[in-house]
């Protein structure tokens, strides 16, 4: 994806100061993608029919693939090929919804709205997790607003219904998608929210009462309350070189952090409320739009705070660089 100067310099900082996650751990704990093909990890979902394995897929130029990685060892244990669609041009994020579906939102736009359509692709879980090819149906998509990048699609595990959501600077929008998808003409997503962040990626919680959208530099918690989403609180994402993706686990105690890059560390922090219920207030039952809800140390939080400002302070010394070279 097209990065900003401002995102390049962050990223330049984290790179530097992010931890590596275990390698070896159990489901809902932190792993390490081994698969050497998987360079540009960009979605992740947790698998309800295989728990302790996690779908991913590469952002663009690897070809209609996603694989099975095994939560305990990091290594793939499966990959599946797409049939009977195209190409896929900048695929983004991954998502499972009722009936163990696998949802693939080829949402990306390096072009910040060049594309008239994009494409969503849908493909049954496979029962037994091996090297195979399944059909998929494959669906366009349209935005009643006009074009748009996004890299952020979640199917509710209730309803089956799907939605976007653009990733801009400023924050975006939560579109919705038809009840049902139609794979004869265009489908056309409505912005129903405003989101306050830079989307990279988004989840549900298992049972569908929330929903948490993360960013490169932190995370938001949502109640879902039937689409009229309302802010709960901030998450405790942590420090990633390019994080782009999230999932719960399967019980809903965990939030697993992905990111892009060869060795790329899952990451687990602990799901606002960290009962499997999605639930983002505090033990009080008050909610904590101060801190992460993940269950973050001040120190955690302040560490990051002062990363995120050393990398202003980068990205404005390289602005006033390059503006005396021009």
């Amino acid at each position: 994806m097209r990065r900003s100067l401002a995102f390049l310099a962050g990223a330049l900082l984290i790179g530097a100061l992010a931890a590596p996650a275990p390698a070896v751990a159990d489901d809902g704990g932190g792993f390490t993608i081994k698969d050497p093909r998987i360079t540009e990890s960009s979605g992740l979902a947790a698998s309800r029919l295989h728990p302790g394995t996690y779908w991913t897929h590469n952002d663009s130029d690897d070809g209609p693939y996603i694989y099975a990685v095994d939560g305990r060892t990091g290594k793939t244990v499966a990959t599946v090929t797409l049939s009977g669609i195209g190409r896929p041009r900048d695929a983004e994020a991954i998502s499972i919804g009722p009936g163990n579906e696998i949802y693939v939102g080829d949402i990306g736009d390096n072009f910040g709205g060049r594309w008239p359509y994009v494409w969503i692709y849908r493909l049954p879980e496979p029962k037994v997790l091996k090297d195979q090819t399944i059909r998929a149906t494959q669906y366009v998509v349209k935005y009643a607003n006009g074009p748009r990048d996004a890299e952020s699609l979640v199917v509710h595990p209730r309803t089956g219904r799907v939605y976007i959501i653009d990733k801009k600077e400023d924050g975006g929008h939560l579109y919705e998608g038809p009840a049902q998808l139609s794979s004869t003409g265009a489908n056309i997503f409505r912005p129903v929210a405003t989101v306050d962040l830079w989307a990279t990626d988004a989840a549900f919680s298992p049972d569908g009462g929330h929903l948490v959208v993360r960013g490169y530099f932190g995370g938001i918690a949502y109640a879902w309350n039937g689409g009229r989403i309302k802010r709960q609180g901030r998450l405790n994402v942590p420090l990633q070189r390019q994080g782009e993706s999230v999932t719960y686990s399967t019980d809903g105690s965990k939030l697993l952090y992905g990111s892009e890059g060869s060795d790329s560390p899952v990451q687990a922090e602990d799901a606002p409320g960290g009962d499997g219920t999605g639930d983002s207030t505090s033990p009080s039952g008050k909610a904590t739009p101060g801190a992460g809800s993940g269950g973050g140390t001040a120190l955690n939080v302040d560490y990051k705070v002062g990363a995120l400002a050393l990398g202003l302070v980068l990205v404005f010394g390289l602005k006033r660089l390059l503006g005396r070279r021009r």
